[in-house]
């Protein structure tokens, strides 16, 4: 009989766990994206972007009320580094969509994590998973059907680099912060750097109306799914983590479908089919052997 390693059992429930609320963060994004759509008329997708970024800054603020007993110096600032860049794939990815096609755009920024599902991977599983992953998103995406800007290309490579950025640099204040206190820091600092870039041209667009819809949806997006995904990456490498997020089309086709009567092609299907496997296969070797703060 073969023998297991010891962690083999903890490192598997990590990995079950982690892979459990990295997908219950992209059903509450897709979810908000789907409500968002009834505000980009109003307020167009800079204001719908802002506006997300603004009241989840608030609410976190107001909600875990950080101490600065639970950040050293060094913690701190990249709390802060994280919420630029958290603002940063919001407003480059919105403005790419001003210029390209929403499939071409979504393959591009997939390029994010996909690179670091390969920069961190392992043996054979760093090209294989990542490579179905990149097969599926093509398919379900289909970028070579729209046509091409490339200041709009510019602007979603830049979100790509700024996704992958957020996934080291979550796990990193993950593994250094107790608890969500670096969401108390990081989404504030979103909303300020989102205020100051895009707020003067849409706040005056803002009705009361507008700001509670913007209210709920701040929490399905970014609050619930940020904090989900913080805490996955304590449970998954960041490998397994960036192969997942392959899964985030698949979800949106289904919100699609289901929210917004969007019925996907054949080759969407086929697609979907490819990053379920890519995703399964991930999640099975991605968990961590240890999971900082760990609650009882």
């Amino acid at each position: 009989m073969a023998l297991r390693p010891v962690n083999a059992e903890v490192t598997n429930d990590q990995a079950r766990v982690g892979t459990l609320m990295a997908l219950g963060s992209m059903v509450c994004v897709q979810l908000g994206l789907a409500i968002a759509v009834t505000l980009i008329d109003d307020i167009g997708v800079e204001g719908a972007a802002w506006l997300r970024l603004a009241w989840a800054g608030i609410l976190l603020l107001v909600i875990i009320r950080p101490r600065r007993s639970a950040f050293t110096r060094n913690s701190f600032l990249m709390c802060v580094l994280l919420g630029v860049v958290t603002a940063a794939i919001t407003l480059l990815f919105m403005a790419a969509l001003d210029r390209i096609p929403l499939g071409t755009a979504s393959a591009l920024e997939f390029l994010g994590p996909l690179g670091v599902a390969v920069a961190r991977g392992h043996g054979r599983a760093r090209i294989l998973w990542p490579g179905l992953a990149a097969v599926g998103v093509a398919l379900l995406t289909q970028p070579w059907t729209g046509t091409v800007d490339p200041v709009g290309v510019a602007y979603a490579l830049a979100a790509a680099v700024c996704w992958a950025g957020y996934i080291l640099l979550t796990q990193w204040v993950g593994d250094e912060v107790v608890g969500i206190n670096a969401l108390a820091v990081s989404m504030p600092v979103a909303g300020v750097v989102g205020s100051l870039i895009v707020g003067p041209a849409v706040i005056e667009r803002m009705t009361p109306q507008i700001l509670l819809i913007g209210l709920g949806l701040a929490v399905l997006l970014p609050v619930v799914p940020f904090a989900l995904e913080l805490l996955a990456l304590r449970r998954l490498t960041a490998a397994a983590f960036g192969t997942l997020m392959s899964l985030e089309p698949a979800f949106a086709m289904l919100i699609g479908l289901l929210v917004l009567h969007q019925i996907p092609g054949a080759l969407a299907v086929v697609g979907i089919g490819f990053v379920v496997a890519a995703g399964a296969g991930a999640a099975r070797a991605g968990g961590r052997t240890t999971v900082p703060f760990e609650v009882g």
